[in-house]
């Protein structure tokens, strides 16, 4: 069996690093070695790390040291480097790991390196080259790149991203996007062989998901009786678009008194939604509890899951809503909304930013819900073994 190598910034618990960590299980679950290649080893995935992964903590490097290995490994690609990792303030946090990652495969000598999103993706290519290792790195992107360049613009690093892509992608033994929206984008975005971007649909349900959704109710607004809950989870950021959601929730409250709102997951915006929450008077129908062990357990129970999102690759949880048999309303933003939901076929999809819509939307799911075995089913379509069984032989060379 095979040493595989998983470039991971830590394991607290993101959308591209639960993907990663299904794979590492299915991987090693397989017989093959896996390590997983961290910048910060704690998190809280990493109490239920399971032994057969082993977790390998990367040194950081300073900024001047890390930004010269990047050009010692650009070769001819020097240039392109110039604005987007010399002339930026900060640097992506994988910039910091290049000369410990280049030492780990001079040592180690993996078979293959598999890496997500597109600073770690380039890191781990430059990475490769400084070690002079015939390892093969797969890169895979999880969002749409040309939706985060244009919100990121202000920012060097990102404005000129597209570009060093185009440049640097070629040399991976494979590249992989979450969704065929994010395969075409990547390829009109950086001048990519189309034939070179291969679509897999991220490994999101597992036995363990379908137990734990059947676990004690989390909270007594799901209990038996209960009001209907508008659920949502996510990193509270502003790609999610989550005030449209508290706009959108607030209107469709007028309709239906009873509703209530529970907002999964952490973020920098939490003192703005908060905020608003107050300002459109249905602070005591929303709940905002962090993080939780067990979010399944809220989807399965939740009368409407919605997605409010500005741009996606394949949204994670989704999927794991469908899974859990949860009615879904979703924006139709590029990437991944459509594809899963069949093009409206498994939930409603709305515009991007269009909160009457989303009002909309919710209170017809609410008046007429779909049959949720359906869902589940459907969910069912996104397993972690089938992501494996598509990964490995892009990993190992037997493609």
């Amino acid at each position: 069996m095979s040493r595989i190598a998983i470039l991971m910034p830590s394991l607290t618990g993101g959308g591209a690093e639960r993907v990663l960590l299904e794979l590492a299980r299915e991987f090693a679950a397989g017989g093959h070695a896996v390590e997983l290649l961290l910048s910060r080893v704690k998190g809280r995935h990493g109490e239920r790390l399971p032994p057969e992964l082993a977790a390998v903590p990367l040194r950081r490097t300073g900024t001047l040291s890390a930004r010269a290995h990047a050009m010692g490994a650009a070769g001819a690609d020097r240039a392109a480097l110039l604005r987007p990792v010399l002339l930026p303030l900060k640097s992506s946090w994988a910039l910091h790991y290049l000369p410990d990652l280049a030492r780990y495969l001079a040592e180690k000598r993996p078979a293959a390196l598999l890496s997500a999103n597109s600073w770690p993706n380039l890191v781990a290519l430059w990475a490769r080259r400084r070690a002079g290792v015939r390892t093969r790195v797969v890169v895979t992107e999880h969002v749409h790149m040309s939706q985060r360049v244009r919100h990121l613009a202000r920012k060097w690093r990102w404005r000129c991203l597209p570009e060093l892509v185009g440049r640097t992608y070629p040399e991976a033994a494979g590249i992989v996007a979450v969704s065929r929206g994010v395969a075409d984008d990547l390829v009109a975005c950086t001048g990519l062989p189309g034939d070179r971007v291969v679509a897999i649909a991220n490994p999101v349900v597992t036995s363990s998901l379908l137990r734990q959704a059947q676990d004690p109710v989390p909270h007594p607004w799901l209990a038996s009786g209960g009001p209907p809950v508008v659920l949502a989870a996510g990193r509270l950021h502003p790609q999610k678009n989550f005030p449209l959601l508290l706009r959108a929730f607030a209107s469709a409250r007028r309709h239906r008194p009873s509703l209530r709102l529970i907002l999964l997951g952490e973020g920098a915006e939490r003192p703005r939604l908060e905020r608003l929450a107050r300002e459109l008077g249905i602070g005591e129908a929303v709940l905002l509890p962090g993080h939780v062990a067990n979010p399944y357990a809220f989807m399965s129970r939740a009368a409407v899951f919605v997605l409010s999102s500005i741009y996606e690759g394949l949204p994670t949880v989704l999927v794991e809503a469908l899974a859990c048999g949860a009615p879904v309303v979703s924006t139709d933003c590029p990437s991944g909304p459509a594809e899963i939901l069949a093009d409206g076929r498994f939930g409603r999809l709305v515009p991007v930013e269009d909160e009457t819509a989303l009002a909309t939307a919710i209170l017809e799911t609410l008046d007429s819900p779909p049959d949720r075995e359906a869902l589940r089913r459907r969910g069912l379509d996104f397993t972690a073994a089938a992501a494996a069984r598509r990964y490995l032989p892009i990993l190992l060379g037997d493609a």
